[in-house]
């Protein structure tokens, strides 16, 4: 009998711990429906989805950490508790801006009511083009350009700031988690990076000199993963046209509070011109921790071995005759560039207390840059280091909500710069030899007050300081080495904005903002040897109004500015072909930025489960306001390299078994090529697609396969073209139609 009554209360145990369970319900934050097939990860478990009712049930016997996915939602975590039923809202993707949060001049706020143009590039935006670069997603937002001169050659412009970038990218500050990844000369080498080192992105638009420093176009803040959720190994490889091929392996495994991963990607192409291949290999570790409730420590370490050909400019008659030949003697110079780069950084978070925390970031680089070109051969190794601190003070006058936001910046980089003649591709004698030193330091402050519930005010200020010595060790040409350094004096850019909050998912905003950006060593030392101390700063204010809002299913940002620049640098080539810098008098840019997406159809019990457009208008009515040289006026004419209208139209539908289908369509209109205005690159129209189903099976295993095509139109159009070019060479054609695919497989372990 006792043996019977302890069986049966026994198995009456077991059954209760059986059927204990905990539950989890994910509902739409917009429209509070249930979500099916949200994706349940819990480590040392089976995976789950969610049913049509947006449920799932657990058995868990302690309180477990619970990641959860979803290809339309954001994802995310959550503790959960033995016993305990819990709801979770989930912010659509494509979500109103009242719910977008963005970091912007250092205030972490909803986009709408943040003061000041900004977009986010966010990661699903990033893999719905061909995955060999960020190019295409970057060119669906208002106001920014990115030009590819030859596979992994890039020229950024954010309202025009590439008017003095003849290749690279220049008068645009870049971060990549935290750091500053632009180097202390003012030069930003993105081509190092994969698709991969970025989850997401944010792009000031205009100058941020009172929080980011030196620079007119704006700033780009880059951010790869930081969080690891599960153990998880991925498997991705991409081909295309013009012998692309990419693949990618990556590894993420949790340790305590934190975790590591690491990945490795490979990338190689032939080039649609001759004399155009590419090869980047690029290595990637982090790992992240955060050894209590109030710490967080991030470390990385960034290897890119970079080798791509140089195929050069035509002109109008070598690209009627043959768009894919390369330009004559770029072969046989070997116009190629090598570069080997090692970033090291460490970021740490500290919260003091709920309303005192600090963010410092710092960085160590190497590298290795080689650049044979057709009038010389370049050699260069340089080291750099750096960091960045902020602190952040919520509230600190009790109930008058008034935040300060501090920090400080510093840069310094040592450069050994070497030019030699080129030999059929091989070094010669050499020209001259610089040792390059380059300072820049900044100090910040900003005070965002919110007078009412509905006013706040920003009011933000630097004090900046910059430094270059050009020690030249070896001058062939005068024979006689000699001393060079400039500096800046202390420069304070000022900042004030203003945002009304119409409600809580729409505002208006309205700034006033001072720029300030220093000639680049590149743009005073150039490939002939000159140093051209007289090239002066570029000074401008920018004046700017706009409008977010969400009606209904409509989302709408708009923005209208006005930006005056003095001491404008402009860029242009002499009779040997070397490329020049000179301040250009003052330049007025007037323009107008919208963006408007809305979802038409989103139902998730359906078989279309959502149906999404965006449009994104840019107009650009630039023009050079005081411009004389050489005894001709340019003034009144249009700003060289600048578009004044582009749009661009993108249609997004996704299926409930998986298939998804993007469409881009993207108009520019024609573009003035010199200062003259008496040659420009025709509009023309591109239209691209990709096509792909992904799922889930196994609780464990991802996959997914995809196509696309690219210049659907296969339009004949150059993207990067050379400004004011000698003898005519402005063109650098991009390829016509072509084709891309690939496949990923992703395991849970």
């Amino acid at each position: 009998m006792k043996f019977l009554v302890l069986s049966i209360i026994s198995i009456a145990i077991s059954l209760s711990i059986s059927l204990a369970q905990s539950s989890l319900v994910f509902l739409d934050k917009n429209t509070g429906s249930g979500i099916p097939g949200v994706l349940v990860k819990v480590s040392s478990h089976p995976n789950q989805t969610s049913d049509e009712k947006g449920q799932v049930y657990l058995q868990i016997s302690k309180n477990t950490f619970i990641s959860f996915s979803h290809v339309s939602y954001e994802s995310g975590g959550v503790q959960l508790n033995e016993n305990e039923n819990k709801t979770i809202y989930l912010v659509p993707v494509t979500q109103s801006l009242g719910e977008v949060t963005v970091i912007g001049f250092e205030s972490e706020r909803p986009l709408v009511h943040q003061a000041g143009a900004i977009s986010k590039v966010l990661e699903y935006e990033l893999y719905r083009f061909n995955e060999n670069s960020i190019l295409s997603a970057f060119n669906t937002k208002p106001g920014i350009r990115i030009e590819q001169r030859a596979p992994a050659s890039y020229r950024i412009s954010i309202r025009g700031s590439s008017l003095r970038s003849p290749f690279g990218v220049r008068n645009v500050k870049v971060y990549w988690n935290d750091i500053p990844f632009t180097s202390p000369d003012g030069t930003t080498a993105l081509n190092i990076l994969d698709l991969s080192n970025v989850q997401n992105s944010e792009i000031i638009k205009g100058p941020a000199g009172s929080i980011y420093g030196a620079g007119n176009g704006g700033v780009i803040s880059f951010e790869s993963r930081k969080q690891v959720t599960e153990n998880y190994f991925s498997l991705d490889y991409g081909i295309g046209d013009f012998g692309l091929n990419r693949y990618r392996i990556g590894i993420d495994q949790q340790i305590g509070n934190g975790g590591v991963s690491a990945s490795y990607v490979h990338q190689q192409s032939d080039g649609y011109r001759q004399h155009s291949a590419m090869d980047r290999k690029v290595f990637q570790l982090a790992l992240h921790s955060n050894p209590n409730d109030k710490q967080s420590l991030s470390t990385q370490v960034l290897y890119s071995d970079l080798d791509y050909q140089i195929p050069g400019a035509l002109n109008a008659t070598q690209v009627e005759e043959d768009r894919k030949q390369a330009r004559p003697g770029s072969v046989g110079q070997n116009s190629s560039i090598k570069q080997k780069t090692l970033y090291g950084t460490l970021s740490h978070e500290l919260n003091f207390h709920k309303k005192w925390s600090n963010i410092t970031a710092v960085y160590l680089n190497t590298t290795e840059f080689e650049n044979p070109f057709i009038l010389d051969y370049k050699r260069e190794t340089a080291f750099s280091y750096g960091g960045r601190t902020k602190f952040r003070f919520d509230d600190i006058w009790g109930n008058f909500p008034v935040k300060i936001i501090a920090g400080g910046e510093y840069q310094y980089g040592k450069t050994l710069a070497q030019n030699f003649g080129n030999r059929q591709g091989k070094a010669d004698t050499i020209r001259f030899s610089d040792d390059l030193i380059t300072t820049q330091a900044f100090l910040f402050q900003q005070f965002e007050i919110e007078w009412t519930s509905k006013l706040l005010m920003t009011l933000g200020f630097s004090e900046n300081f910059a430094r270059y010595d050009i020690d030249r060790q070896i001058d062939a040409g005068r024979r006689t080495p000699s001393f060079n350094s400039r500096s800046f004096d202390p420069i304070i850019i000022p900042r004030l904005a203003m945002v009304y909050k119409l409600n809580e998912f729409s505002g208006i905003h309205t700034s006033v903002s001072s720029g300030f950006s220093p000639p680049t060593i590149a743009e005073v030392r150039t490939n002939e040897g000159s140093i051209n101390l007289d090239l002066q700063a570029e000074r401008g204010t920018n004046y700017e109004m706009g409008y977010r809002g969400k009606y209904g299913i409509f989302n709408l940002d708009l923005t209208a500015f006005y930006f005056r620049l003095k001491e404008t640098i402009t860029s242009f080539t002499n009779d040997q072909g070397v490329v020049l810098f000179r301040n250009a008098g003052a330049t007025d840019q007037k323009g107008i930025e919208m963006q408007l997406d809305y979802a038409i159809y989103r139902n998730q019990l359906s078989l279309v489960q959502e149906i999404k457009l965006s449009h994104a208008y840019t107009g650009h009515f630039f023009q050079f306001s005081e411009y004389s040289t050489g005894g001709t006026d340019f003034s009144g004419n249009r700003l060289t390299g600048v578009a004044p209208n582009t749009l661009v139209n993108l249609l997004d539908i996704r299926t409930k078994p998986g298939l998804y289908l993007n469409l881009t369509h993207q108009y520019v209109d024609e573009i003035p090529l010199n200062d003259a205005n008496t040659v420009f690159q025709d509009a023309y129209n591109l239209i691209g697609s990709r096509l792909g189903w992904r799922t889930t099976f196994g609780g464990r295993w991802d996959f997914e396969v995809y196509g696309g095509v690219d210049n659907l139109l296969d339009e004949s159009y150059s993207l990067g073209n050379d400004l004011n070019a000698f003898a005519g060479r402005f063109y650098q054609p991009a390829p016509g139609r072509n084709w891309y695919g690939g496949a990923k497989l992703g395991f849970r372990y």
